[in-house]
């Protein structure tokens, strides 16, 4: 089954789906900045364009481009933002 998922009025926008790895989804972010927090640990892989991602506790943005992956602990929270829209694929472990 696909689930859509709508945020921010539609600003961030993504499709759920159950692989045998587990669930993951696969969206598009428009410009902006955004928080999200997380009840199991993700792994976010940018697709396209380029997202600034700031972790619970971390002290400095960093960047992440197409093919680059960043990594989120569960039961917390982090930052994105972008100037331009960026696809990612985020799968739940």
């Amino acid at each position: 089954m696909i689930q859509v998922n709508e945020y921010f009025d539609g600003a961030v926008k993504s499709l759920a789906y159950h692989t045998p790895m587990g669930k993951s989804s696969v969206g598009v972010i428009n410009p902006g900045t955004y928080a999200f927090g997380t009840a199991q640990p993700e792994i976010m892989t940018i697709i396209e364009g380029s997202l600034e991602v700031l972790l619970s506790g971390a002290d400095n943005w960093q960047t992440y481009t197409s093919g680059q992956f960043f990594e989120v602990p569960g039961n917390s929270s982090f930052q994105v933002k972008t100037e331009e829209q960026a696809a990612y694929l985020c799968q739940y472990r």
